[in-house]
């Protein structure tokens, strides 16, 4: 990998962020910002403005790092199609790093989670939530999540979904999610990264329009 800088992205939530890291992982900057569910009329823009704000060239770029989820669709898909297209475009590595993995390892870092065992609660569309612990797994709307005894919640964009702690301790892992991606990502890119053709996002919702024909949940990286 060369010495340029880490350009990281997430579009997994509501809030988005892009951040630069030096090659190792050190963090620069990061802009987070309240993007709902149009992370595209943005994205670009706060890239750009990052890199001109620390006067880094976009040839000053040695890797890209990109969360994966899990997450809702449109955001993900544009955080991936923009991640892609840079690392190609720039001949340079690409690495993916599960949101949920950095959420976690951010919320250690932060103090937030104090014993041994912690899960991530997240939102899948208006009423269902999942459980990201390891692999996700849905929660439907009106049931509660099966969660280990002594297991501390880390709960991200449930502000009226998820008990009063949990989304306190949400609120400062996602404060440390930028510097946990460069590191996570730093990391990977010195192993050469992913397959940009075989990068895949995690998703827990449809894209709207998109019926389920099923009752069962086919994740995006599950076999075909």
């Amino acid at each position: 990998m060369s010495e340029g800088r880490i350009l990281a992205i997430d579009t997994s939530g509501t809030s988005a962020l892009v951040a630069l890291g030096e090659a190792d992982g050190t963090p620069v900057v990061e802009h987070r910002w309240q993007a709902g569910y149009r992370h595209g009329e943005e994205l670009l823009a706060r890239i750009d403005g990052m890199l001109t704000e620390t006067a880094t060239p976009m040839t000053g770029l040695g890797g890209v790092v990109v969360g994966t989820g899990p997450g809702a669709f449109t955001g993900l898909r544009v955080g991936l199609a923009t991640a892609k297209a840079l690392a190609r475009g720039l001949g340079i590595p690409l690495a993916g790093v599960a949101t949920s993995e950095a959420l976690l390892i951010a919320a250690r870092r932060a103090g937030a989670v104090e014993g041994t065992k912690a899960v991530l609660l997240l939102p899948a569309g208006p009423s269902d939530r999942v459980v990201a612990e390891g692999r996700a797994t849905l929660v439907r709307g009106g049931e509660e999540p099966e969660i280990e005894d002594g297991a501390e919640v880390v709960a991200v964009d449930l502000p009226d979904r998820a008990p009063a702690d949990a989304v306190e301790r949400g609120a400062r892992a996602e404060m440390g999610l930028g510097a946990a991606l460069l590191s996570i990502g730093a990391a990977r890119l010195a192993q050469g990264g992913d397959d940009i053709a075989l990068l895949v996002p995690e998703y827990v919702t449809l894209p709207r329009g998109v019926p389920a024909l099923t009752g069962e949940v086919r994740w995006s990286h599950d076999p075909r």
